[in-house]
């Protein structure tokens, strides 16, 4: 269990591990790399805009590359899993879009399920032979709001609930990873984490009252970033799923918790790998 009021000054010593953090050119992911780099580990910056995120990376004290990234694009995301080389540490599956107008990504997924989900499930699965450590994968606690239905029937479009869908498809994701980790007798461990409420520029589609007290009521980026961090670099039994231990998890330190009874439904889980797999050719073999 997390130290009371864990921080980033108690991350440990990082030095010869290699990590990935996806959407790493602001917020949470940014801080997220910025620490473990600090902290002595090479991280590669993986983000869309790579001019945006070599200017970030020039202010990071340590080891850090940029390399570019689209998980609403899964040519993208192949290109860069089939350009990996050595050993990989810690995949950081941080990336995602919130409440965006509706679309479609480049190949005709709809644009939350696409980015938020099929993305990161494709990169992940495909560079896991190369991964020695872990995977963390960030949710939210909106989760408990979200709904997955296996058989494909579309719903009038909601901005709001496609988010928390995919945030729940994360933990579902995340939580059958480790279960497959496990039986394939693999030390690598899965995790899912949560900023709780974090001022975020992912926030940027939220409107009306909202937008107004999401700055007075969320915590900073940096304060965001502590679970993952704290994800990517404790000893802790995969499958855990870590958050904020303030008022219903909105802010706070990170510690362990437990996600909702739907995201540790282990049938809906093989079902949404399965069809994940289809959609995106990868992940059939585990």
């Amino acid at each position: 269990m997390a130290a009371k009021r864990w921080k980033a000054s108690d991350v440990p010593d990082q030095s010869g591990r290699t990590v990935v953090v996806t959407g790493a050119s602001s917020g949470i992911g940014l801080v997220t790399a910025r620490e473990l780099a600090r902290a002595g580990a090479h991280v590669v910056l993986a983000v869309r805009d790579r001019a945006k995120g070599e200017r970030v990376a020039a202010d990071m004290t340590g080891s850090v590359e940029v390399r570019e990234l689209d998980l609403g694009d899964l040519a993208s995301v192949r290109a860069f899993a089939s350009a990996w080389s050595g050993d990989l540490d810690v995949l950081v599956n941080n990336a995602g879009v919130m409440r965006v107008p509706e679309g479609r990504t480049v190949d005709g997924f709809e644009v939350h399920l696409g980015t938020n989900h099929l993305g990161p499930f494709a990169l992940t699965t495909l560079l896991l032979p190369r991964i020695t450590d872990r995977v963390v994968t960030v949710s939210s606690f909106l989760h408990a709001k979200g709904r997955i239905d296996l058989d494909g029937r579309e719903r009038p479009y909601d901005g709001a609930q496609a988010y928390n869908d995919t945030k729940l498809a994360n933990v579902l994701f995340a939580l059958e990873l480790q279960r497959r980790l496990a039986a394939a007798g693999s030390p690598v461990r899965s995790f899912a984490a949560h900023p709780g409420l974090a001022s975020t520029n992912l926030l940027g589609h939220v409107g009306g009252f909202q937008s107004l007290m999401l700055p007075l009521v969320g915590q900073s980026p940096d304060q965001g970033a502590l679970p993952t961090l704290y994800a990517a670099t404790q000893d802790l039994p995969g499958g855990s799923y870590v958050g904020p231990d303030g008022f219903r998890g909105l802010r706070g330190h990170p510690v362990v918790q437990q996600p909702s009874a739907t995201a540790r439904d282990p049938e809906l889980a093989r079902g949404l790998w399965e069809l994940s797999a289809r959609l995106t050719s990868a992940g059939r073999s585990r």
